[in-house]
């Protein structure tokens, strides 16, 4: 395992142009910018905040904090984030209104299925690297359609059009093992593929390993349901 962080900090304030797309400033080293709560230390505290947002979410209550164009500039200086969450893409699943988060709070990482492939871990390892989040949260979904693909394709022994094939054929091993368990076959993947994509980024990944090992990070996954807004975590 590298034990070399200074050699990847290094790499990474050289990104020039990748770190600016990030929304970093390669030249001004560390971000700047003063967060507008107080700072989350470790994995507990950055669930707990996930988790008091997600109840103003789903009871009604939300505050939509610093979303103004005045947070926005702030931000400019630098970034904070205290979780990174890697989601589906899907119009009902975006983490900052699931849990009642701001500009600034979630470095959100989003793909059909949330599967863990090189690009998705390259940007997840940047964020542990660059701003220390001491969250990840992978983030399923009921209803997912990448999951619902997968399984007709295994049942029907057909082919998904185009470049979602390679949706499918990544879930394929995960989603089949599953499909003989009782209850509802779309959630039941929808768990199997949380779980599984957790453990790929741990298994995957040394500078996450390193985190988890150090008590420094976290990585959990979680469900998010469409119909009441409640994410509970997936064990």
């Amino acid at each position: 395992m590298n034990h070399n962080p200074v050699s990847r900090r290094s790499l990474l304030a050289t990104g020039g142009a990748a770190a600016v797309a990030l929304g970093v400033t390669a030249a001004a080293g560390p971000a700047t910018a003063a967060p507008t709560q107080p700072p989350v230390v470790t994995p507990a505290e950055a669930w707990r905040r996930l988790q008091h947002g997600n109840h103003r979410f789903y009871t009604g209550h939300a505050r939509h904090p610093h979303q103004s164009l005045a947070d926005l500039r702030r931000l400019a200086a630098g970034q904070h984030p205290f979780a990174i969450t890697l989601g589906c893409a899907d119009s009902r699943v975006a983490p900052e209104v699931l849990f009642d988060q701001g500009l600034g709070d979630l470095f959100d990482n989003r793909v059909a299925g949330n599967i863990v492939d090189d690009l998705l871990l390259g940007s997840i390892e940047f964020a542990v690297e660059e701003f220390h989040s001491p969250l990840i949260v992978v983030l399923g979904h009921e209803r997912c359609g990448a999951i619902t693909a997968t399984i007709d394709a295994i049942r029907t022994g057909g082919t998904a059009p185009g470049h979602i094939g390679t949706i499918v054929d990544a879930l394929r091993p995960i989603v089949e093992p599953v499909l003989g368990q009782p209850g509802d076959a779309v959630d039941n993947g929808v768990r199997a593929n949380v779980r599984a994509q957790v453990q790929a980024l741990t298994e995957r990944s040394e500078i996450i390993a390193e985190g988890v090992h150090a008590g420094t990070l976290k990585v959990v996954g979680a469900r998010y349901d469409l119909d009441t807004g409640q994410v509970t975590l997936v064990n």
